[in-house]
């Protein structure tokens, strides 16, 4: 969507920060020992009191109020009671919710107490590229610009990024148009307007390039195995400075 008045722009900073101020107390809350249940609940009720419905739950029927995945998994992983919080274990919470007719989206990945995986070099450059590659987007600017950078600089990096994953428009829906890669699609001749709401996210990987769907038909893993690490932000697009981060609360930029 585009933002046209100031209800619209009040219904966005709502529910986004909704979905922003649950990834941020999950990410505080998540601890070694408990499972991806314990803390996909504690998600469903921090929406829940602030009048939010999960929106892969409403939208798909996910069966979870949030998407959090472990260690070779890309996106989408379902919370389970079995699955348990290990040391140094490499989790992404996907959150993303519907309030009063508008949606937002965001996530996040960290590592699960001590680094003794050696994770934390991705997870900073996957943060660092998304904060980049937002501050440089403005109105007026090609779709696939955005994702040109993302590959660059993960490349540089020497990393991959995962292709058949995108981020989005945003705002009356889940998912709406365009859609923003994080590689450069040569076809995408979408542009950035004005106002326009979007979830720009990256998917910065160690060695895959295509995201698989597993045996339970919802979890995504890397078609060549190895790790990556997501994050997202949900922002408006402005014309003459950077865009507007409406999901600001999640504090990713010090995770």
């Amino acid at each position: 969507m585009s933002i046209s008045n100031e209800n619209e722009m009040a219904g966005m900073a709502r529910v986004s920060e909704a979905v922003a101020s649950a990834l941020f107390a999950m990410k505080q809350h998540a601890r070694v020992g408990m499972s991806t249940l314990e803390l996909d609940n504690f998600g469903a009720s921090l929406l829940e009191q602030s009048g939010a419905r999960s929106a892969p739950r409403e939208t798909y029927g996910f069966p979870g109020a949030t998407c959090i995945s472990m260690n070779g998994e890309v996106a989408h992983g379902v919370p389970a009671a079995d699955r348990i919080l290990q040391e140094g274990d490499l989790i992404n919470i996907d959150v993303s919710a519907e309030l009063d007719g508008y949606w937002a989206d965001n996530g996040g990945s960290f590592i699960v107490g001590r680094d003794i995986h050696g994770h934390m070099p991705l997870v900073n450059a996957s943060k660092t590229i998304l904060l980049d590659a937002i501050a440089r987007i403005r109105s007026g600017q090609r779709v696939n610009e955005t994702g040109k950078f993302i590959q660059d600089r993960a490349g540089r990096l020497g990393y991959t990024v995962i292709k058949n994953l995108t981020g989005h428009g945003i705002g009356r829906k889940l998912h709406e148009s365009p859609g923003i890669e994080n590689y450069y699609e040569r076809g995408n001749r979408d542009w950035f307007g004005k106002n326009m709401v979007v979830a720009i996210e990256t998917f910065i990987s160690t060695r895959s390039t295509f995201a698989d769907t597993a045996a339970d038909n919802w979890t995504l893993c890397g078609n060549r195995g190895g790790y990556v690490a997501q994050f997202e932000h949900t922002i408006m697009v402005t014309r003459d400075k950077a865009p507007v981060i409406l999901t600001t609360a999640n504090n990713i930029s010090n995770w």
